[in-house]
């Protein structure tokens, strides 16, 4: 079988992976807690608007919101159960938001009663967008931005190639390398929807190569096929980006400031494809998600299909958890936020769940130091922006300096600057903290 070259960008860097103890592990279910959490706001957008009351019994699958605007998705009930509640609850973005609490019946069978039924061969793209916003879809490698919104191509734009992210850069995760090998026909489905709402004619799946048994799989699959290829990428941080892949994949670049249909493509993550492929046909809508649970402090690790709503305490108990006071990330290290109650639940955009023993936060708590000027921010960052230099414009309060002359905004937060740096400044935290007070003064 023909191997492709390595593709990559410029910059970046190798963090170990800490793969090996789930990515050859099947996905398991995990059993349905007593009660889900679930936030109106699940998605970059409008919160959803609820549709049900405290004590109304509710069947999975149900719609339990409705979408408040364009861009915005509905929520569907993971369970069958009785609303609980309707209150605001502690979020991993770290602020109060509002959420319908779901008690789940435990004698319940849990099949999906719920379905809305479409002639998907007869549906033009317009139509197709809107199922597909309906289904309550959106971006799963992380950053949960509405699928619709994503396929749906700006006026005056034109596109001709689908890339479908299939890295998983981040250390720790391999729910996404799980579902290439387990669900390969959900992901291919979906990948021709995807093409047909947002009318390009050609797609590429880009597949780091540490997963080349993912690589090979695709590529059986997709023999016979011309306008679908998978294509191996070099494994480096952060080859998931946008605009990493894009570069890697197709030699194209994004401008300044731009976005991908620039350049004539629109990328989606290989989970989001195969969940449109998999629930689209059967009109079902998004109400459980594969998640990575790993980590020193797991006895069970694995990648688990959780219901979205699920309270990490929950999780770490059916993963078999023993410890004190580690550090709980939701996602992977280098972007994923720590959060500290075990009733954060699981949402659309959590990817995995990370267990840091309390060796390790000391470990990563080490003291902080002033900047030497050694260069190797500067030669990490793959959108080639002088991370020092930000970093000092922080700490002298220049917020709006950092924008307009140091290209704040073009920094994606993959946090690189902060791996490398010998003097452990937290410059990815500092970068995060500049642009929310800058978009406050904008305001």
């Amino acid at each position: 079988m023909k191997l492709f070259r390595r593709h990559s960008f410029s910059h970046g860097v190798h963090p170990p992976a800490h793969k090996d103890g789930t990515a050859q592990i099947p996905v398991r279910r995990l059993p349905f807690p007593p009660r889900l959490i679930l936030p109106l706001g699940q998605h970059i957008g409008a919160p959803a608007k609820s549709l049900v009351k405290k004590g109304e019994e509710v069947v999975r699958g149900q719609p339990l919101a409705a979408a408040d605007g364009a861009v915005s998705v509905p929520l569907h009930a993971p369970a069958t159960g009785r609303v609980r509640n309707l209150e605001s609850v502690l979020t991993s973005r770290g602020s109060w938001e509002p959420a319908i609490i779901l008690d789940v019946y435990e004698a319940s069978t849990q099949e999906v009663l719920w379905r809305e039924s479409r002639d998907l061969e007869n549906l033009n793209p317009e139509a197709l967008l809107q199922a597909i916003q309906d289904m309550g879809l959106v971006g799963l490698g992380g950053a949960a931005f509405p699928s619709h919104i994503k396929l749906r191509i700006p006026e005056g734009k034109e596109v001709d190639t689908l890339v479908i992210n299939g890295c998983e850069c981040e250390p720790y995760l391999t729910c996404d390398h799980r579902i290439m090998l387990e669900y390969p026909d959900d992901l291919i489905r979906g990948i021709h929807l995807a093409m047909r709402a947002s009318g390009t004619s050609k797609a590429v799946i880009g597949i780091e190569d540490n997963k080349m048994d993912a690589v090979r799989l695709l590529q059986e699959k997709l023999a016979g096929t011309d306008n679908i290829r998978a294509q191996a990428v070099e494994t480096k941080y952060p080859q998931g980006s946008e605009k990493m892949l894009i570069k890697s994949l197709l030699g194209r670049e994004v401008p300044a400031g731009g976005i991908p249909a620039d350049i004539g493509v629109v990328v989606n993550n290989v989970g989001t494809l195969a969940a449109l492929g998999r629930l689209l046909p059967r009109g079902e809508g998004l109400i459980e998600r594969v998640i990575t649970v790993t980590g020193p402090g797991i006895k069970r690790q694995g990648n688990y299909l959780v219901p979205l709503g699920t309270p990490i305490g929950f999780i770490l108990e059916q993963a078999g958890y023993s410890g004190g006071p580690n550090e709980f990330i939701l996602g992977g290290p280098m972007m994923g936020p720590a959060v500290s109650s075990l009733d954060t639940p699981i949402t659309k955009g959590t990817s995995g769940l990370l267990v840091l023993n309390e060796p390790q936060v000391r470990e990563e708590s080490r003291p902080r130091w002033a900047c030497i000027k050694c260069g190797h921010c500067v030669t990490a960052c793959p959108m080639h922006l002088n991370p020092a230099w930000l970093g000092q414009l922080a700490a002298a309060g220049e917020y709006a300096q950092m924008a307009e002359a140091a290209n704040l905004n073009h920094c994606f937060e993959c946090g690189c600057c902060s791996y490398v740096c010998p003097s452990n400044i937290p410059l990815v935290q500092y970068f995060r903290m500049a642009k929310a007070i800058n978009r406050e003064k904008a305001a």
